[in-house]
């Protein structure tokens, strides 16, 4: 018994736990569910932390700035059951994108998602020993065009720190072959929940760019 509980921990990866998490969120709008929770949502989002910290210091920024969304969302759930209530309430009181509220934090937590999402999709484009090329892709496509000129360029320099595909691989856990797999599950999944937060400022007639 103890033998098997020691092979199970040595086949799981924080890229596995990421997947089955926005998978499992992923089903639940594709079945009856119209809304997720925010505490579930919250749940799932911690996890992807340990991807900005395995990429080091070119996306620290990314880390601290989602993990800190991530913790005042989840702070938040004690209060808040779903997305629609967040953003109800930021409404009625018109602080949709006043720094800081609930709803921006959402935007930004949304932003990281897809951050990892462009990421992933660099990645398995091509089969460079260095990532730098595919992540300022990444970077150049979902944050580039909200971020102060003094961000992109630290950014930029930061860039020539990433680890290498190899190391990057190795951070997760990972094989080439199992990382393309799961990391086209987080793609696929990842589409329906940032589509689904989408929706919900569009909705309420609130614009994206921002």
């Amino acid at each position: 018994m103890m033998m098997m509980m020691m092979m199970e921990a040595t086949d799981t990866s924080p890229l596995s736990a990421i997947v089955e998490a926005f998978e499992e969120l992923a089903n639940l709008l594709q079945g009856t569910s119209d809304d997720i929770r925010l505490a579930d949502l919250c749940d799932a989002c911690s996890l992807v932390s340990v991807l900005f910290g395995c990429l080091g210091i070119a996306f620290k920024f990314a880390e601290l700035e989602y993990a800190s969304k991530v913790q005042n969302l989840m702070e938040a759930s004690r209060i808040y059951d779903t997305l629609h209530d967040i953003l109800d309430l930021d409404l009625q009181n018109q602080t949709v994108k006043t720094h800081g509220s609930l709803s921006r934090n959402l935007r930004r937590v949304r932003q990281g998602l897809d951050l990892v999402r462009a990421l992933f999709e660099q990645f398995l484009a091509t089969d460079d020993y260095y990532l730098k090329e595919a992540a300022s892709t990444a970077y150049a496509q979902v944050c580039a065009p909200y971020h102060t000129w003094a961000v992109r360029t630290a950014v930029a320099a930061g860039m020539y720190a990433l680890p290498t595909r190899e190391q990057l691989l190795l951070r997760l856990n990972e094989s080439d072959q199992s990382a393309e797999k799961k990391m086209r599950r987080y793609i696929d999944a990842s589409q329906l929940i940032i589509k689904y937060i989408d929706k919900l400022f569009i909705d309420r007639n609130i614009s994206l760019d921002w």
